[in-house]
């Protein structure tokens, strides 16, 4: 199984953009998908997660009102809608997937096939 963010890209803060995950095949019924993020020198973070059936979303206090994930499963594509891009909001934003349960879903260590990121850069 395989995951693929896109569409990240450069805007302006107070901007938005919509990134995308697409999974190779549907396989993700039990799982969660979480998106990361990763800005140069720091941790990586958890931006939010929302099950795959059934519903359950969480998202990070950070971006809590600004971002929002849905999803798509006629597609196998997961979303995180950004809104009210931040300068802070820069980093590499990644997917992947878990089967933990919902009070685990910040820990990356939960996850796996981890798909390749995509840079989004917010400028002041």
């Amino acid at each position: 199984v395989q995951l693929q963010a896109s569409g990240g890209g450069l805007v302006q803060a107070g901007g938005s953009l919509r990134l995308s995950c697409a999974a190779s095949r549907d396989t993700f019924s039990n799982y969660a998908l979480g998106w990361f993020r990763q800005a140069p020198g720091k941790e990586r973070e958890f931006v939010g997660a929302s099950r795959w059936i059934g519903g359950g979303t969480r998202i990070a206090d950070p971006v809590k009102g600004r971002f929002t994930i849905s999803r798509d499963t006629a597609k196998n594509t997961v979303y995180l809608q950004m809104n009210s891009l931040k300068p802070e909001d820069t980093a590499v934003y990644s997917c992947a997937a878990t089967k933990g349960p919902f009070s685990t879903w910040a820990s990356p260590a939960q996850y796996r096939a981890w798909g390749q990121g995509t840079q989004v850069t917010v400028s002041s």
